[in-house]
């Protein structure tokens, strides 16, 4: 999941993620019951280019809050509310079927990465409920990506590797999004049935300049390309990052360098144009 400047920004304006100073969390939790009746809930976003072209192959839906008096919450601050009120599911079918709306009108060659919470894939039906609403959209499954985090294995390994394997055998394509952040246990990519991971953005920090990040980033590389699964790095920022990222083997990235989380025709029209094709 790309960690944007807004979403940073809210976090650290209270003690734990979806709090924010002066303002009570129960009037909070009922603010998020009613703003996904008054349509506050927007799906931007980030897209995602090619290593070896250059061209825009997909992007990564992100939620945004807008809400009427705190303004602009991310989507990290968002769902650890939603969590808080119980609203995780209403909240992320909203934002998947706002999602699915939007990248129905791109070409087929651009795909679109969705985040899955703990709590959905925690649910021994996710799968075939998931398959059910993909299957009234207009998105064939080879074209989306599910992303998962390291929190969500935590709980249940198991039931989170039952549930990919099924989502797999209909088509869908699977990663493990954050690698990096948390503990980094090399458990999962043995045993999970993915196919690609998401450098989180502290695995590229560093790279080229550093020898011990440059060090880490090849090894990294080197066993994605041993399990043969496809690495996406997060957070771009400089050229320099990007060069080195791409001479190194990385097949995909996102960030700041070339695209902040836009609009699903903002990503349509970069797409079209000759530097979202990969020329210039």
């Amino acid at each position: 999941m790309q960690t944007d400047r807004t979403s940073l920004t809210h976090s650290l304006r209270g003690p734990t993620r979806g709090s924010f100073p002066g303002v009570k969390e129960s009037a909070l939790d009922s603010d998020l019951l009613s703003a996904l009746d008054r349509s506050e809930i927007e799906v931007l976003f980030q897209p995602q280019f090619s290593g070896s072209t250059g061209a825009v192959v997909g992007a990564e839906a992100l939620s945004r809050w807008k809400h009427p008096t705190l303004g602009e919450i991310g989507a990290r601050d968002l769902f650890a509310i939603a969590e808080r009120a119980a609203l995780v599911a209403p909240l992320s079918r909203h934002v998947v079927a706002r999602a699915l709306e939007n990248a129905a009108a791109w070409p087929e060659e651009l795909s679109l990465s969705l985040n899955i919470t703990p709590e959905e894939l925690g649910n021994p039906r996710f799968a075939a409920d998931f398959a059910e609403l993909i299957g009234r959209s207009e998105i064939a499954p080879s074209r989306l990506m599910l992303e998962i985090t390291e929190d969500l294995l935590l709980r249940n390994l198991k039931q989170a590797s039952e549930a990919l394997g099924a989502l797999r055998s209909l088509g869908f394509r699977t990663a493990l999004d954050d690698f990096g952040a948390g503990f980094c246990n090399f458990r999962y990519l043995r045993e999970l049935p993915l196919d690609a991971i998401k450098l989180d953005k502290i695995m590229v920090e560093g790279v080229p300049g550093d020898p011990k990040a440059l060090a880490v980033f090849r090894a990294i590389i080197a066993l994605a390309r041993a399990l043969e699964l496809d690495v996406y790095a997060e957070g771009i920022e400089s050229e320099i990052q990007r060069v080195a990222i791409i001479s190194e083997g990385c097949e995909y990235w996102q960030g700041f360098l070339r695209a902040q989380p836009m609009k699903s025709e903002q990503v349509l029209a970069l797409a079209r144009t000759a530097r979202g094709r990969g020329h210039g």
